[in-house]
């Protein structure tokens, strides 16, 4: 006890029997009303003068770092503060008591800081989130392994504190079983590393789509965080990737694409290769007259049907309102093969929408398949049992 306090009872009169009671319960109370009356002012002056404060700027920075539970962290951290000033004037230095109090006292302090830190790092992730230059890289991963950090640097400090023994000691132990703590958190370490490439890299974002065939992923991905990819598939279901699996193997991921404003189109149809010849008289008269025969170059009089039928296209194309002008429109033949004369139409939609791309990819298609037959040519196709209706075969 305090020699200071018990001579002040002596003279004011309090009989000695009195005074171990009247001791504890006044410098206890005393301990206890100034924790509750700081406490008091900083949740009913200080932080509402703070919160206050931040909804008047124009900044958003403030109101997310500074949020509601970052107050209430704060706060938390008043009573041992002050417990650690108060408590050597009440116990007499040195004492059992008091180690075993201060003890308690400092753990929960390193909790308290530990808690205050990952509600610091949830802010600054919720900030990145608003940021322009970071809201699309996947730094969930970091704040995690930040998160893992704090935590396990409490741990070390709440074990030292226990023992009492220094910090370095505990470090130097974990440092001889260090191949034992690698095995057993080896997923977790590997996710982390990989976690921490992918977002240096920027190999993937959340939003992205990403195409993984090994693992049966098709979708947007939604969740990086430190151990699992989460990716939501377009039958709706759900597929988990380990993100050391992102960074080992390859996949596909479509953000160029969605960012060019583009979405490419390739496909071919096949040419009946008997089907293509000279224009006849009355085809170039009906060529010339709708202008299909502009800008081909002819090394006689008779150009060949599927010449105009592609100069046709490569036209339709650039003159259509759903393809995209800025990136390439070609119209081109592949290698002949037993199944006709491949021709290639190559060019790109003015939108990367899914549903818009494939009605601009059918309408286009359809009207190939429809004007095909006034050039006089035909799309190969293998013959069905209504083709084979009314054919005879001499058998000798």
């Amino acid at each position: 006890m305090n020699t200071t306090i018990l001579h002040w009872l002596s003279d004011w009169g309090v009989p000695v029997f009195a005074h171990e009671y009247l001791y504890w319960t006044i410098t206890l109370s005393c301990v206890v009303l100034v924790i509750y009356m700081v406490n008091l002012i900083f949740r009913r002056v200080l932080s509402p003068a703070i919160r206050k404060v931040t909804n008047k700027t124009t900044f958003e920075w403030d109101e997310i770092v500074l949020s509601d539970s970052m107050l209430k962290d704060i706060s938390r951290l008043i009573p041992p503060i002050l417990l650690a000033v108060l408590l050597p004037i009440v116990f007499v230095e040195g004492s059992d008591v008091l180690d075993f109090v201060m003890r308690i006292n400092n753990i929960y302090l390193v909790v308290v800081v530990a808690k205050l830190f990952c509600t610091f790092l949830a802010s600054l992730y919720n900030l990145s989130l608003h940021h322009e230059r970071l809201k699309n890289h996947s730094l969930q991963s970091v704040y995690q392994m930040l998160k893992v950090l704090v935590v396990c640097v409490a741990l070390i400090i709440v074990v030292s504190i226990l023992i009492n023994k220094n910090p370095g000691y505990i470090l130097t132990a974990l440092g001889a079983s260090a191949a034992v703590l690698m095995l057993v958190f080896k997923d977790m370490i590997v996710g982390l590393v990989a976690g921490v490439q992918l977002s240096v890299n920027d190999m993937l974002r959340p939003g992205d789509w990403i195409a993984m065939p090994k693992y049966g992923a098709d979708g947007d991905v939604i969740e990086v965080s430190l151990t699992t990819v989460k990716v939501q598939n377009w039958d709706k279901t759900i597929t988990t990737i380990p993100p050391y699996a992102l960074v080992s193997d390859s996949f596909q991921n479509w953000r160029g694409m969605q960012e060019s404003g583009g979405r490419r189109v390739k496909r071919s149809v096949y040419i009946d290769m008997r089907s293509i010849q000279f224009c006849t008289e009355e085809q170039i008269k009906e060529f010339e007259s709708k202008g299909w025969l502009e800008g081909i170059e002819r090394a006689d009089d008779r150009p060949v049907n599927l010449h105009v039928f592609r100069n046709y296209l490569e036209k339709y194309l650039r003159n259509h309102p759903r393809v995209n002008q800025d990136m390439t429109i070609m119209v081109r033949q592949l290698q002949p093969t037993v199944e006709g004369l491949p021709l290639e139409l190559y060019f790109f939609s003015a939108g990367t929408a899914w549903i818009q791309y494939e009605q601009l990819q059918s309408e286009i298609f359809e009207h190939l398949f429809a004007i095909l037959p006034t050039f006089g040519l035909r799309i190969f196709q293998s013959p069905m049992g209504s083709d084979l209706v009314g054919v005879s075969l001499n058998v000798n």
